[in-house]
């Protein structure tokens, strides 16, 4: 981890934006239909560097520092998908948007699937990525280790890349511990939003790591929920998933860097460029 490259070469237009009682950092990069990039827990929206120029050689690239993320500020209310969904929201009614794509990985996964089920009218296409839908699919070694995650591990954690850029960006570099606490509190939360699945109403691609912090067979339930799998998808593709849903399992990628592949670029741009 500590060799991760997770700066983009290139230098996007940030900003922020005044929305849902928080100041929100963004980027835009590129220019085309718009994409809202979301990252992963502990890290800021940097974190895409190395795929940043590939999407946004297609895409106007949204890329946002969620709640406490990044170079966004943390204010006084919980770490919640939920919450942070109705930021993203807010930003992109902002902004202007009009449907745009909500792409999401990981923590950014889950609020990306918030935001599409909060604010259906909001997404044109969803794609979240190595993003649970139910605590209890994490492998149980996983679930010991985030058990763990609090200020007091900020001493460990120096030579992480994860450490690092909070350190370069935040807004209070002396925070982290703090951050760690709220990560831990919200990781320690049961959740199941397994029901809330079939309620997806634009098409969504389901990715994972064939090694993510889930087994493939959680993805794979989850793309059953969205009529995928079900049935052969015929000569043409007549019976495919009828949202037009849509599951990739990446090989010999893990939860770590599936973010940084090129086939995790690749196959989130050959589906939001599909014709509806």
């Amino acid at each position: 981890m500590t060799a991760t490259e997770w700066t983009a070469e290139s230098a996007g237009s940030g900003r922020y934006a005044e929305v849902n009682g928080i100041n929100l950092y963004y980027e835009t990069y590129g220019t085309g239909s718009p994409m809202i990039l979301l990252h992963g827990g502990l890290g800021s929206g940097e974190m895409f560097g190395p795929i940043i120029p590939t999407l946004a050689d297609h895409h106007q690239v949204v890329l946002v520092d969620l709640q406490g993320h990044g170079r966004t500020a943390d204010i006084d209310r919980p770490l919640d998908v939920r919450l942070m969904a109705d930021d993203v929201a807010a930003l992109i009614d902002h902004l202007g948007l009009r449907k745009p794509s909500v792409v999401g990985y990981s923590l950014g996964g889950g609020v990306a699937f918030q935001v599409a089920i909060r604010h259906p009218e909001k997404v044109g296409r969803l794609v979240m990525a190595s993003a649970h839908v139910s605590r209890d699919a994490i492998h149980r070694e996983i679930l010991e280790q985030q058990g763990q995650v609090s200020g007091a591990a900020a001493e460990f954690m120096k030579d992480t890349p994860m450490y690092e850029l909070y350190q370069r960006v935040a807004p209070h570099p002396e925070y982290f511990p703090k951050l760690l606490d709220k990560i831990g509190e919200a990781m320690a939360q049961d959740f199941d939003f397994s029901e809330d699945v079939g309620g997806l109403r634009m098409p969504t691609l389901v990715v994972a790591a064939d090694a993510d912090m889930a087994p493939p067979s959680h993805f794979v339930e989850v793309f059953k929920r969205l009529d995928g799998g079900l049935r052969d998808g015929g000569w043409q593709g007549e019976a495919r998933p009828k949202g037009g849903h849509a599951l990739a399992i990446l090989p010999g990628l893990t939860h770590y860097d599936i973010f940084l592949s090129p086939l995790f670029a690749a196959v989130t741009l050959a589906f939001l460029d599909q014709e509806s």
